[in-house]
Order: structure tokens, then sequence, then C-alpha cells
């Protein structure tokens, strides 16, 4: 079978030494307080980690033709719209239906597991005319509930004709469902939505971990263009990749599976009609010029493989030329590496038989790749198609001090603060550490040379406490985890840790993204605290 020939190719030892790039002298970015989000976990009595955070925002998505709104998804399953000018929030919905809670999916599951919950969201390119927004969200399907919206709470919502779509299968034994939904809003020039919503295709996955991720439009995409309008989806391996069950550890690998992978369809199935098909459940359409289309066996869907959790996905625009773009992918690493990664058409990345840049071993370590670096392309459990190179990252870290446990976001900055524009900032969630890279370092290391890695630089943070005396003045800080504990702590916090655990950050988790909004302006959101804080200067560290 292939599976003996893929774990034959391992490596099997002990893991090789790794560590966190010395990293060069960088910036101090300057944060102030912009957003304070409402306080919607448990100050106190929490009985899971992702309920002690205080309010765990998962994007920030401006809506697009210069409005003064911001949609703010929250995992726990609330939607919320902020409005700049007022600095009020609105309920736009709310996901979770669970047990007694009142909202629209009596199978929503956020209690166990950091990937559970309301996961993706964004707008349509075309929102502003159409009202148009999808959304990634994980369901129980052990619950006995029906599998379709209730619209106690949204009585606008019409749920008529809502039906739910054949889960796709997943090989081995199967856990949670990952739901993608359109909604369109038929009145989008308010805070309450009115109007309907339609399933787009549902995934089986092994285990709570590593799910139904984030959605992306290429930003430069226009009307007539290939890419108007399409969406790019990143879908976890649902844990499967570091499993021992045989059946299931090849899952990102395989072409006849949609976990591990990156996605690109068409939602609507009104556009792109002459270049593309309609999908096997009939709800969105598949680009003719997605890479595996004429590869028997496999899903047609898939845009690159070979993922573990690529969970934030960003284009990057070059401002001399913006159709020479890149998507860039965050991808939290097993036991050794973090990475970030630019993802080609119908590129294999590996996993799990590579992290970082070495080979991964039969107890989940690594080790110095082989002479001969090429990994079979895995139609199924018995079937393959030749030997490819893996793509490597274009940055990594390790699981030391220096480093942390888990890829957070990252993004190329093009706003206002002179000093950061081409660099791609990015940062660890646990432990709240920020690096940049200069974007065209990132370029030059995407070169198919495994060893050749973008230089990454030191950030750190200059932040004023506004519970501090006026006296007390801006204070330097190394990561954003002190920042993220203390505020913690002053909302009320009655809990002992920060929203769970990392091997390196300990019995706390800073849960820090970053963000840009339209106008590039970079944002720094942690969900342990419920914060969103803007970045507003960088000057060199002395």
């Amino acid at each position: 079978m292939f599976v003996t020939t893929v774990w034959a190719l391992w490596t099997v030892g002990a893991a090789a030494q790794y560590w966190t790039p010395q990293a060069l002298p960088g910036l101090t970015l300057e944060l102030e307080e912009s957003i304070t989000m409402p306080v919607i976990g448990k100050l106190e009595g929490a009985t899971t980690a992702n309920e002690s955070a205080i309010a765990r925002v998962n994007a920030i998505r401006e809506e697009t033709g210069g409005s003064h709104r911001l949609f703010l998804p929250v995992v726990s399953g609330e939607v919320l719209i902020y409005d700049k000018k007022t600095k009020a929030f609105t309920t736009y919905l709310d996901f979770n239906g669970h047990g007694d809670n009142r909202g629209l999916f009596k199978k929503f599951y956020t209690l166990s597991g950091y990937g559970n919950g309301l996961n993706g969201f964004n707008l349509d390119p075309d929102y502003a005319t159409n009202g148009r927004f999808y959304t990634t969200h994980m369901e129980d399907p052990s619950i006995e509930a029906p599998g379709g919206p209730q619209n106690t709470l949204f009585p606008n919502l019409k749920i008529d004709g809502y039906t739910t779509t054949p889960p796709i299968s997943t090989p081995g034994p199967v856990m949670h469902q990952g739901v993608m939904i359109e909604w369109t809003d038929t009145n989008p020039s308010n805070n309450t939505f009115e109007g309907t919503s339609r399933e787009v295709v549902r995934i089986w996955f092994n285990t709570r971990n590593h799910q139904f991720g984030e959605i992306v439009f290429n930003p430069t995409a226009r009307r007539g263009d290939p890419d108007w309008r399409v969406a790019y989806i990143d879908v976890g391996d649902g844990g499967s990749g570091e499993s021992r069950i045989v059946e299931i550890r090849s899952n990102p690998q395989r072409l006849d599976t949609m976990v591990g992978k990156v996605l690109r369809i068409i939602p609507d199935l009104k556009e792109h009609a002459g270049s593309s098909t309609v999908s096997e459940n009939g709800r969105y359409r598949i680009p003719n010029d997605n890479p595996f289309v004429t590869t028997p066996g496999a899903r047609k869907e898939i845009w690159a493989y070979g993922l573990r959790n690529p969970h934030r996905l960003a284009f990057t625009i070059d401002p001399a030329n913006p159709k020479n773009n890149r998507l860039v992918a965050s991808i939290c690493g097993l036991n050794t590496w973090e990475m970030i990664s630019i993802i080609h058409k119908g590129a294999n990345y590996g996993f799990p038989l590579r992290e970082g840049n070495e080979a991964v071993t039969l107890d989940n370590g690594t080790t110095p790749l082989p002479a001969d670096d090429k990994i079979p392309v895995m139609i199924d459990a018995t079937q393959t198609a030749g030997m490819v190179a893996p793509v490597y990252p274009v940055v990594i870290w390790g699981h030391d001090m220096r480093g942390g446990d888990c890829a957070g976001s990252g993004y190329l900055y093009s706003g206002s603060v002179a000093a950061l524009r081409g660099k791609f900032v990015y940062n660890d969630l646990t432990t709240g550490r920020i690096w940049y890279s200069e974007y065209s370092d990132m370029l030059a290391a995407d070169d198919g040379n495994p060893k050749t890695m973008a230089n990454m630089h030191e950030v750190k943070i200059l932040w004023n406490d506004p519970h501090d005396t006026p006296d007390a003045g801006k204070q330097l800080y190394d990561t954003m985890f002190p920042i993220v504990r203390k505020t913690f702590l002053q909302r009320g916090s009655k809990s002992e840790n920060m929203n769970g655990r990392g091997r390196v950050s300990g019995e706390h988790r800073a849960d820090v993204r970053l963000t840009v909004d339209q106008a590039g302006e970079m944002y720094v959101y942690s969900k342990s605290d419920g914060m969103i804080r803007r970045i507003i200067a960088a000057t060199p560290t002395r």
C-alpha cells in the first residue's frame, strides 16, 4: 500500500537541533489603544481555556467603499459591527445556539479546541452592491438538533429553503464538521441583518483541531478578471497529520481529501460560468485553471496541499505593480518549527513528511532532509502520480524562548508609517513576539532552496498603559505578552491563566495576531484581553 511507501521515506531518529534564527536589530513599534471589545468571556468561573478569554475576536474586516464600519467576528459566535464614528457595537449575528443559547446554530461548537467556533469571515469584494459575505464555523454533528439556522434572535433572517449539504468525506474516524455559508443582506446599509443564507460546503474533520479557517479574496482583482470574487480558503488537517493512526496520517498529502489544503472556489454560481464547472454538491463553482482539475481522483478545489494548519492567509501586493501579488500563509507547526510560506498553485508543502526545512520522523520530531529530497504525489491511499520536491517556507522560528508555539498572522505593511513600508510584519500567537522581514528578502528566499530564509528583524513594543499615572510614560516591551497579561487583569478577569497554554509560553497564551485595514494601517489584536491596538509609529531600536 502507498502509506507504507510514504512512511519508508521518513528518517527515524532523534530530533534535529533547532532554534529560532538570531533576529537582526529592528524597529520599535508604538501602539495606541484603538478598540476595547465588550466582555464576552467569563471573568471568573471559566471551566475551559476558551471561556477565560475576554473576547476572542478572530478578524477585523473593514467594509468596502470607505465606510466607517468594522465587522468583528468572535470565535464564541458573535459577529459585531463597530461604528468608528460613534464607537458603538451592534450584534449583527450570533452563531452560538448550542445548549440554551439562542443563536443561529444548535450544533455550533466552541467549548474546547482552539480551532472551533466561528473561524472565518469575509466580505464579498462586491459587498457594497450585493450585500454578500462568507463565514466558516464548526459544528458537532452528534448534537441532536436541526442542521440549519434558527432565527429566534434574528427574525429578519429568512430560513425557508435553507438546506444542508452532504458532508465531504475525510478518511478515518471523524468528529466535527466545518461549514461554509454565503449570507446575503438585502439592506447592507444598516446594522441589522435582513436577508438569506445558503450553505456552500460542509467538510468532515478527524478531531477538534486545525479546522475550516480563513476566507480571502484577491484584493487586486477587478470585474472581468479571472480572480474576481474567487475565494481562497484554508482548511487545516484536522489533526490528522500528527496522528499515529495510519489511515489518517497521510490526509494532508492525499489529493482525494479536502483537509490540509488551500482551496480555490467560486462561491457564486452565476460568476465565471464560462470558465468553471459546478461542484459535486451543486453549491459553488470550480475554476478550470485550478491545478488538479484534470488529475483523475483528485479534488478539483485544491490550490495547494501538504499543510498542517495554514490558519491565516494574506495577499501581499507590490505597490509598484499591484498585479504582482503573492498569497502568504501563516502556518502553525507541530513540535519544531513555525512557518511563513508563500503559497503557489499546485505546490506540495510537505506535511506530514516535512516541517520547516527538515524531514519529520515517526515520533513527530525532525531530522535533516534526505539527499534525494522528493516525496510521492499521493492521489489516495494506494495511487501515486510520480514524485515532487516540497516547497519550503521563507521564514521559520523554533519552539524556544526566542520564538514561540504557533505562527499568528502576517501582513505586508502599506500604511502611513514610512519606516514600516515594504516590510512583512508577523508574530507568534502564544508568546506575543513580533518580527518583520523585508518583503524583498522573502521573495528572494522563495527560490526552491530549503536553506534560504529571509532575515528576521526584532520588533519591540512601546506602549502607554492608560491605567498608569500620567507621569509613568511609555514603557518598552520585548513582546506583547506582559501587555496582554496586564490588561487581562485590569479588565476584571479572575482566571488564573490566560486562554490556554503553550510549550514555550507556559500556562498562558497571549493569543495575539495582526491585521490591516483597507488603508494598509496595521493593528495588533489579542483575544485574551479583548483589545485591538493600532501601530502609530516605528523607530529604529537602540
